[in-house]
């Protein structure tokens, strides 16, 4: 089987997940994908194939023999799709030798060459794109498509390999994907994320990130008779949105360069709260970063009375560069085996996180490779069939490289 024909029969079952959640998983509904996966895996003849209580799908090709000790090869995807977008009654629609142009998708939408030149160069490849209405999935289930289809052509062929551990997580899109995944029971020496873009993107360095909320405590008196009493919340909040930089905003920035992102604010005179998200790949402008919302906190309270503004500062996760640098061996494999298949293997820094960063700090160095698919998180998403089965490939060739 393909591995477009397993999106296809993945993409529909719906798995998003929800950042208002404190379950783990945050939804039920990734259970089902969870469990028709370690039986498919059970099927093609990973025996030890299970679901543990919190939705983590584990399994283990043994060593082929004579590679028993060859290094153990890791490969991760994510169940969950991104909140962002409807991730309901998914209808994916395939275009057969796309001709490289403008085409509609539904819902009044197009693709565009304007606005998505890479369009261009998947000519003659078999598109696959959402109807207009809903996401499309393949973040990321393309990845588990493509290592599901990596799995099959292991067992079924004579190539030699070494132990081969999957999984795939629950709740990577909300930043919690690779927190419970039991890395002994793993045992995986490195391992790649399969959760990218263009099928030759390699990526292993990412945003050191964090959430910074502000609280603010008004007092909130009849405005007849405010003067030196009221302390607006709502206007401090605006006030603290204009202490920051207004360049240094997602629209304004790319490649490495770091942002303050106003995600919320709302509240009235007697209540406030205004919420960003920090991001940068250097880890001492981070710092730097969360030392500012600190001195406008500290700024505030001297101004307007201690306790009127209270900042909550919240980690995400760190830079993985820092845990891949000692094991650049395993980005040098995946490159030379992009480029065996003709691509030019360009490395990418993400402008976000994945689990590999996660699992990186844990001890388990982990970059991420490319899907083939692009505009994740919206109706716009699209990939290719073509692109997936360069990346089975290039999956394939990194087993033969360590084996």
């Amino acid at each position: 089987m393909r591995a477009y024909e397993r999106l296809l029969k993945y993409v529909v079952i719906h798995t998003t997940s929800d950042e208002s959640s404190d379950t783990v998983p945050s939804t039920d509904r990734q259970f089902e994908l969870a469990k028709l996966l370690a039986g498919e895996m059970k099927h093609l003849g990973i025996e030890d194939a299970s679901v543990d209580e919190n939705c983590y799908v584990t399994g283990h090709i043994p060593a082929s023999k004579g590679c028993e000790n060859t290094p153990k090869i890791g490969f991760i995807a994510h169940l969950d799709t991104a909140p962002d977008s409807s991730g309901e009654n998914v209808h994916p629609a395939i275009r057969e030798n796309y001709d490289g142009e403008d085409i509609e998708i539904g819902n009044g939408l197009k693709l565009t060459t304007a606005m998505f030149p890479h369009l261009k160069g998947l000519k003659g490849r078999t598109l696959i794109t959402t109807d207009g209405t809903t996401l499309l999935g393949a973040d990321d289930k393309s990845g588990i498509s493509i290592i599901m289809t990596m799995a099959e052509e292991i067992i079924n062929s004579n190539i030699p390999h070494g132990r081969i551990c999957i999984a795939f997580t629950p709740d990577e899109e909300i930043g919690h994907g690779a927190s419970l995944l039991d890395l002994d029971k793993y045992g995986a020496d490195f391992a790649y994320t399969v959760d990218g873009g263009p099928e030759n993107e390699i990526e292993y360095e990412n945003f050191n990130a964090a959430k910074a909320d502000f609280m603010i405590k008004g007092i909130s008196v009849h405005p007849g008779d405010a003067k030196n009493r009221m302390i607006n919340a709502a206007l401090i909040a605006c006030e603290i949105s204009s202490m920051l930089p207004s360049a240094e905003t997602p629209a304004h920035t790319e490649n490495r360069e770091g942002f303050y992102h106003l995600t919320d604010i709302k509240g009235d005179v007697e209540t406030a709260e205004i919420d960003y998200i920090v991001r940068d790949h250097d880890a001492a402008i981070f710092e730097a970063r969360i030392n500012t919302l600190k001195m406008i906190e500290k700024t505030l309270n001297e101004k307007y009375g201690e306790g009127t503004v209270t900042l909550t500062v919240t980690d995400q996760y760190r830079n993985m560069i820092e845990k891949i640098k000692p094991h650049m061996h395993i980005v040098e494999t995946a490159k030379k085996c992009i480029q065996e298949q003709g691509l030019n293997a360009v490395d990418v820094p993400i402008r976000g996180g994945t689990d590999g960063a996660r699992l990186s700090h844990r001890g388990l160095p982990c970059p991420n490779l490319g899907t083939g698919g692009y505009a994740f998180h919206g109706p716009y998403e699209h990939i290719t069939a073509e692109g997936m089965d360069v990346m089975v490939k290039v999956l394939l060739d990194i087993i033969k490289h360590y084996s």
